[in-house]
């Protein structure tokens, strides 16, 4: 018996057993419910081919679907003091900071980037969510001063993606300051006459939005995206009222007059290269290139 139970049926369980499936390989959307394949999701830009929720991205595969080609160069951010307040919850910041750039692979909540799109070069920058709830603490400060210093000694317009849960409380009053630094490098692009382009994604909120995110020449937001300082969930708690259906999401704020567009996801490339060659004086994208005809006999 030991022989059959140590050997024979481990081997016969081990022929017929599944195999076991990446749990990776599946995503159900949040809105539907939906079992979405990774590569239809992907190919999608994480938008959900049955409602059409716009999921989270990363600012690389954001960048990679925006730029020609998906080519593009990072701009170096100068790092700022790690731990400046010795700021401690349940963890430490630097642990959280660990947890934060392991889980997500990259260095902090923003990402600079400069490169072509439709031929037309620009700087951009895009917040991670992932990362800390992308809040904004002194390297983003300092991310979105590199990007605007960029733009201008390069002369060219600055695209930027929001996406965040507000200040970063373990920075403190120093995360606080980087609302008038980003106001000031906003200010820097429009003494230069450089378009400043702001794409609010879902969630943009607190600091961010009292910032940065809403001093763009032109605001454009994603569907159904939640735009707010304070969430509808405090609201209502403060002034115990029910809010109204969708109240403060991109929609809503597009019929009130504080956003300009609400563009999907898979359009918003084709649309930020008409306005950016419209802001910046030049004829329309070509849409296709034409190759060279032989010469006639």
């Amino acid at each position: 018996m030991n022989w059959i139970s140590n050997y024979v049926r481990p081997k016969i369980n081990s022929l017929f057993s599944r195999r076991e499936v990446p749990e990776n390989l599946w995503t159900k959307c949040p809105e539907c419910g939906t079992m979405l394949f990774h590569r239809e999701l992907a190919a999608n830009l994480n938008v959900c081919t049955s409602c059409d929720h716009h999921m989270a991205i990363s600012p690389r595969d954001r960048f990679t679907a925006l730029f020609d080609g998906g080519i593009f160069t990072e701009v170096k951010v100068p790092d700022p003091v790690t731990d400046p307040l010795h700021f401690r919850d349940q963890k430490k910041y630097p642990e959280r900071l660990k947890a934060a750039q392991k889980a997500t692979g990259e260095k902090e909540a923003m990402l600079v980037a400069e490169g072509e799109i439709a031929k037309t070069p620009i700087v951009a920058v895009a917040q991670d969510f992932s990362f800390m709830a992308g809040s904004m603490g002194m390297y983003v400060g300092n991310a979105i001063l590199a990007a605007a210093e960029r733009a201008v000694k390069m002369k060219r317009p600055l695209v930027l993606f929001s996406a965040a849960g507000g200040a970063r409380m373990q920075e403190g009053i120093l995360s606080l300051m980087q609302m008038p630094r980003t106001t000031v490098a906003v200010q820097m692009l429009k003494e230069a006459r450089l378009p400043y382009i702001v794409v609010l994604t879902h969630p943009t909120t607190g600091g961010v939005t009292a910032s940065y995110a809403m001093l763009g020449d032109v605001q454009i937001a994603e569907p159904n995206a939640l735009i707010c300082f304070a969430g509808p969930r405090v609201i209502e708690q403060t002034i115990r009222e029910k809010l109204p259906e969708g109240f403060q999401r991109a929609e809503y704020l597009l019929d009130h007059g504080m956003l300009d567009r609400v563009t999907h996801r898979k359009a918003l490339r084709e649309e930020l290269v008409t306005i950016l060659r419209m802001l910046t004086n030049q004829p329309p994208a070509i849409k296709g290139e034409l190759t060279a005809q032989p010469a006639e006999a």
